[in-house]
């Protein structure tokens, strides 16, 4: 049982005021707040074992890279992947998905050879493999979202053939809060003998993940949104294919030796992390996925899944609410329209009241062009969140909505 009072006192962000007014956070989608011990860890890191890791003989430069490498190994844990070789950090899940589709593409996709994304895809998931498409001349093609904002699984059947090397697909929609089926979706791409890539940027911070019972090929995430520092990300991928990539960038670490005739590339993961790493936002990284442990993912998604329930429930009974997506499986958010009031202005004076939304496409363009609008107003739950704060954010529209 989660005891809400004792989680928010680690968050002290949560008991600050905006306008005079207790702040409600409900922007959790977009980043979530950090517990003291995140915080400390930073400060201590940089206090206490600050030096470049890797290359360095020195006591410090050790320690360092020691904790760097157990982040690295409860990471591993934490998604349940095989091997530490697997794991790279990245700044965020949008960096992961640029080396993926930079890397893959220069390694394996040709003219007309096609990959398959949804229409439910942050931009992150659309742009990289639109940026390689020009590149090399495959195509993407993109798999229909229905009106209750489901993946269109019939389709999907069509569209995967022997033209498709990759299948990327988001894991939870961070507009709808859809759950994909992805295990259904890897066994499928599988028989076929086709990777499949997952963003998990809204799925680690509220579900259980475990890499080797879903099958995923690659697996993307950011720590920002799973109460870690911004900066910091990961990029899970199956060492067979890792091994057949190319490096996304160049430069100190991610090599064995270097001459003008040409250069050999560092084993994995290290092949993929070019430069000095973010080491304190890899362990502050750790110290964030430790602290979701111990209350435990199970909890966790009782909770929020409750919580998410009572926010349909109570906006549902606002007169002119209309909700954006209505899939039976979803986690972690809201996105609503209510009457003809813009979502900027909703969100607007939201804010007065001091309640954070976010308001807009939210990275997602394609999919406000499936619905036909020009964006929403986005309320995303984290384990910190109260009913009482819903009961809070009902109150303030209400309050919008009369002064329209």
């Amino acid at each position: 049982m989660i005891s809400i009072e004792s989680i928010r006192k680690d968050f002290p962000i949560l008991g600050r005021e905006v306008y005079g007014k207790p702040l409600v956070y409900l922007d959790n989608a977009a980043t979530t707040q950090k517990p003291q011990c995140v915080i400390d860890s930073i400060s201590d890191a940089y206090r206490n074992v600050n030096a470049n890791v890797h290359r360095g003989i020195h006591f410090l430069s050790q320690e360092a890279t020691d904790m760097l490498e157990a982040a690295r190994d409860n990471v591993r844990r934490f998604i349940g992947a095989g091997s530490t070789e697997e794991i790279i950090f990245t700044r965020g899940t949008t960096e992961s998905i640029n080396l993926l589709a930079s890397s893959f593409a220069w390694a394996f996709l040709k003219e007309d050879d096609e990959v398959l994304i949804s229409g439910m895809e942050h931009h992150s998931n659309i742009v990289p493999w639109q940026i390689q498409a020009q590149r090399y001349g495959f195509k993407l093609k993109v798999i229909p979202v229905t009106d209750l904002g489901e993946l269109d699984m019939d389709a999907f059947d069509k569209l995967l053939g022997p033209k498709t090397k990759l299948v990327s697909i988001t894991h939870v929609s961070n507009v709808l809060g859809t759950v994909n089926p992805v295990r259904e979706i890897v066994a499928k791409a599988h028989k076929l003998g086709i990777p499949v890539a997952v963003d998990g940027a809204q799925s680690v911070p509220h579900i259980s993940v475990n890499i080797k019972e879903m099958g995923a090929d690659f697996y993307a995430f950011s720590g920002h949104k799973i109460y870690g520092p911004t900066g910091i990300g990961v990029l899970f991928g199956r060492r067979e294919l890792l091994e057949k990539m190319p490096p996304y960038q160049g430069g100190g670490e991610m090599i064995k030796k270097v001459t003008f005739q040409g250069t050999t590339y560092n084993d994995l993961p290290y092949k993929f992390e070019a430069g000095t790493p973010d080491y304190v936002g890899s362990i502050a990284l750790g110290v964030a996925l430790d602290y979701v442990q111990n209350i435990g993912m199970e909890q966790i998604a009782g909770y929020e899944s409750e919580l998410c329930s009572y926010a349909m429930q109570r906006l549902g009974e606002i007169p002119g609410m209309r909700f954006i997506g209505n899939a039976p499986k979803r986690s972690g958010v809201v996105s609503f329209l209510v009457g003809n009031i813009h979502p900027s202005d909703m969100g607007t004076l939201l804010d007065r009241l001091g309640i954070a939304v976010r308001t807009g496409h939210h990275c997602a363009e394609p999919l406000m062009d499936r619905f036909g609008i020009p964006g929403t107003v986005r309320a995303s739950f984290a384990f910190y969140n109260t009913k009482a704060e819903i009961d809070t954010l009902v109150a303030g529209i209400e309050r919008v909505r009369q002064m329209f």
